[in-house]
């Protein structure tokens, strides 16, 4: 009878971690026994070679998975600042959509039953047709690690996952991501399937429970995070503190200013006035009724308003009364807290309520106030910059809602602790059999668990059924574990960094404070708190920290070195971004003079772009006619060039930086006149939208003066251009320029150094010119615009748009509600 050859599927899985259920089968013919032997046989190293052929695909499979991980993580833990580009979305999408599909592949070969059969071969080509090869491999361990792999990407995702509450009128709520439910019960599908084919079939209590803890304990805490997300998320929109706080902040500040005036006479505008009672917390206690107009506060059974019960209620001004009970330094606590309830207010601003007619005098007095007393104009901009910090943490983090309820922040602290706990003991585990189980069971289970692939190979012998056995190991368990290990270790800090944004966030600062501020009048454990307190004002995070008060810049007259790399160039080009900038730390005398030319605007009750800055001048008259441009970036690129021009002209020599600077006073007015100089360029060039002007005007407008630049310095590199002479750059651009704006730059820049024979008056000029010219495109009813700014880690003009919004200014003259904005009656906070 002739041999008949069973083959039944070599693999049923995209990948090489099939296993191989051992159901024999045979080809049988007339005739004595054959011997066989698997090392003489074709079919064994054709196996081998086939099996590492798949294996090397798995491989790259899981270096795709390991690429896909950290981009998850890494955009989902600090790519908030980088999602408003289309390019950043398209990647993190496509990571997040093909993670769980990958690994459902890798995974589901594991589980699948497949025998595989072969008829042997001699070398010599020989067909041993009564003896069958059978292979059995095993790749269990690997297919556990890439369940524990996904459950770590899906634990990581829900704490770098934003939720945000907000009013109606701010924009649609964004709630917990249930999607990751759905992909961590799919993931939980692929290990109760694992466990039940290899775990469950052991024998081992012990590694049944290793198991069961592998794939159950992540799924747990997967289901305890979302599910504590989604009740705070639900407790933050329901609450007047947080979701529909700006509804009642609105409704607040119109009965405080009724309140206002009902009093006698307005508070002078002066150094010492007192503190508004501006709400800072507590709003929950308030009792609130609908009416058709919105929100109003209910009153009690005598008439009486029950806004006015402070006793419910935790006001700046009750904050600022904590110096008589407080014996640690107060001013820390009472800006953070002022910071807080100025954030309240910006937040009316972002959902569109009209504070400019119905605020408080005294809230608009007392900010003012501060904007006048001399030498604190660090605390201004450290003021805003922590108001600014609470709306990005409200916009773009979850961490605002879990302070729905005071319990929260300590439950989402003690589950990063249970999963750090576990990534420890996963991690123990993982180490145990890698330097104690396999070394002490080598001969036996440790030959399993040493490899990716391990494969037990049987030639089988027809008449007296003779089993000669070969083993197989086939790639190394370092490479499934080193991404896994590297994964913990994300997942460990992103765990720590998820408990250290409540212990050192501002958040549980002013929430401490004002349950110390409630607590003051009984003397209630006032010593404990105090401790807590003093010790949580010295905790600093620099992660929580969203402004890095730096500020970029970029230039018109300056071109990119010709040795830059084309690929750097083509990237630019694909993702479509602007000319080169940099960043530096924004000047002490920057914020002086900001600062300065803010109390000016105060004082003389409008803004103005430039113009009053020259008329003070002796004279400043002769280049009123450089701001009569177009709009104001016709301006702005006009001062500037002319700014860059006086620079070459007044660069500083050798001697002088090594021994000689300049006067004090000069060198001041130099660093703000050329650093606002080049913010306000890199403004028209990255940002146009936070600018007056039309954003299609404005950037066509940038890139036309570009390229006539370009091509009139066509004959210097950058780095001759850093080092080019006065009268040289004034000859090429007079001779090479065509358009009208490059042309009157280069007009305006030869006046300055022609009229101002001082240098230190002619940097003085520019100084006053660019403070006053920052401050008059702050003001922007963009307000997505300004969203997104806060959203990258904040700009100079965004901190200068709420600095003036608090001020009262909201617009320039000549807009809607310019000339009401910019008066003391109109009240904006």
């Amino acid at each position: 009878m002739s041999g008949i050859t069973v083959f039944i599927g070599l693999f049923t899985g995209s990948g090489p971690f099939c296993h191989f259920s051992l159901a024999v089968s045979w080809s049988t013919m007339n005739g004595a026994d054959l011997a066989a032997d698997c090392s003489n046989a074709t079919e064994l190293s054709t196996f081998e070679r086939s099996m590492t052929r798949q294996l090397w695909k798995h491989d790259a499979l899981l270096l795709t998975e390991a690429v896909l991980a950290g981009i998850i993580v890494a955009i989902g833990a600090y790519g908030q600042r980088y999602r408003h580009q289309p390019s950043t979305r398209f990647i993190f999408l496509g990571a997040t959509t093909l993670f769980l599909p990958i690994i459902s592949s890798l995974v589901s070969t594991v589980g699948t039953d497949a025998n595989y059969v072969v008829p042997l071969r001699t070398e010599d080509g020989d067909d041993l047709n009564q003896s069958l090869l059978v292979a059995k491999c095993t790749g269990t361990n690997n297919s556990i690690f890439l369940v524990v792999w996904a459950f770590l990407v899906q634990l990581i995702l829900i704490n770098t996952s934003t939720l945000v509450s907000v009013d109606d009128r701010e924009g649609k709520s964004k709630g917990p991501p249930l999607e990751l439910l759905v992909q961590g019960l799919w993931t939980l599908y692929l290990g109760t399937t694992i466990l039940t084919k290899e775990f469950f079939v052991s024998g081992n209590f012990l590694i049944e429970v290793i198991g069961l803890v592998e794939v159950f304990v992540p799924f747990a805490l997967l289901i305890s995070k979302l599910a504590l997300k989604y009740y705070a998320f639900k407790k933050a929109r329901r609450s007047f503190a947080l979701g529909r706080n700006p509804a009642l902040i609105s409704a607040y500040m119109q009965q405080l200013q009724a309140q206002e005036a009902n009093q006698n006479g307005e508070p002078p505008v002066s150094e010492d006035a007192p503190p508004p009672p501006l709400l800072v917390m507590r709003e929950e206690e308030i009792q609130m009724e609908m009416q058709p107009g919105g929100y109003a506060f209910k009153d009690d059974s005598a008439g009486t308003t029950l806004i006015n019960n402070v006793d419910l209620l935790v006001t700046v001004d009750k904050v600022w009364d904590l110096d008589r009970v407080l014996q640690i330094s107060t001013l820390q606590l009472k800006d953070l807290c002022l910071s807080f309830a100025l954030f309240k207010l910006l937040r009316c601003r972002f959902a569109r309520y009209k504070l400019t007619n119905a605020s408080s005098m005294g809230t608009l007095t007392f900010f003012r106030s501060l904007l006048l007393k001399m030498g604190d104009h660090d605390r201004v901009f450290g003021l805003i910059a922590d108001e600014l910090s609470f709306v990005h943490d409200y916009y773009y983090s979850s961490l605002p809602i879990f302070y729905s309820k005071c319990c929260l922040p300590i439950l989402s602290i003690i589950l990063s602790l249970l999963c750090i706990a576990f990534y420890v003991m996963f991690t123990i585990i993982i180490l145990s059999v890698v330097f104690i189980v396999i070394p002490r069971a080598k001969e036996t289970l440790g030959q399993e668990l040493s490899s990716q692939l391990y494969c037990q190979i049987w030639c089988i012998k027809k008449v007296n059924y003779n089993l000669v056995s070969h083993q197989l190991n086939l790639g190394r368990l370092n490479i499934d574990l080193v991404p896994l290990f590297l994964l913990l270790v994300i997942a460990v800090t992103a765990e720590v960094k998820d408990m250290a944004s409540y212990l050192c966030s501002n958040w549980t600062k002013v929430t401490l404070i004002c349950c110390y501020a409630n607590c003051a009048s009984s003397q209630c454990c006032l010593g404990l708190q105090k401790w807590v307190l003093s010790l949580l004002l010295r905790c600093r995070c620099k992660l929580m920290k969203h402004w890095d008060g730096k500020m970029s810049q970029c230039s018109v007259l300056v071109l990119p070195p010709r040795t830059s790399g084309g690929l750097l160039v083509l990237i630019r080009r694909l993702l479509r971004l602007p000319d080169h900038r940099r960043k530096i730390k924004v000047p002490a005398a920057v914020n002086v003079c900001i600062v300065n030319a803010l109390r000016s605007v105060i004082s003389n009750g409008s803004l103005r772009d430039g113009v009053r800055s020259l008329r003070r001048s002796q004279v400043g008259e002769s280049f009123i006619w450089a701001c009569d441009g177009k709009g104001t970036s016709h301006t702005i690129l006009l001062w500037h060039i002319a700014t860059c021009i006086l620079e070459v002209k007044h660069q500083y020599r050798h001697d002088q930086k090594q021994g000689s600077p300049p006067l004090s006073n000069n060198s001041d007015h130099k660093i703000i006149a050329t650093h606002l100089s080049r913010y306000c360029a890199y403004l028209v060039t990255w940002y146009p939208e936070l600018l007056p002007d039309n954003v299609a005007w404005s950037k066509s407008l940038y890139e036309a003066v570009k390229k006539d630049a370009k091509h009139a310095l066509a004959g210097h590199s950058a780095a001759r251009l850093s080092t080019i002479e006065y009268q040289q750059l004034i000859e090429t651009l007079s001779q090479n320029s065509k358009h009208e704006l490059l042309k009157n730059g280069v007009k305006l820049g030869k006046q300055l150094v022609e009229t101002i024979e001082e240098e230190e008056m002619a940097w003085k000029l520019l100084a006053d010119f660019w403070s006053e010219m920052i401050l008059y495109v702050a003001p922007s009813d963009n307000l997505e615009g300004h969203k997104e700014a806060i959203a990258r880690g904040g700009e100079l003009i965004t901190l200068l748009w709420a600095m003036l919004f608090h001020a009262g200014i909201v617009s320039r003259p000549g807009e809607e509600d310019g000339v009401a904005a910019a008066t003391t009656s109109a009240g904006a906070v």
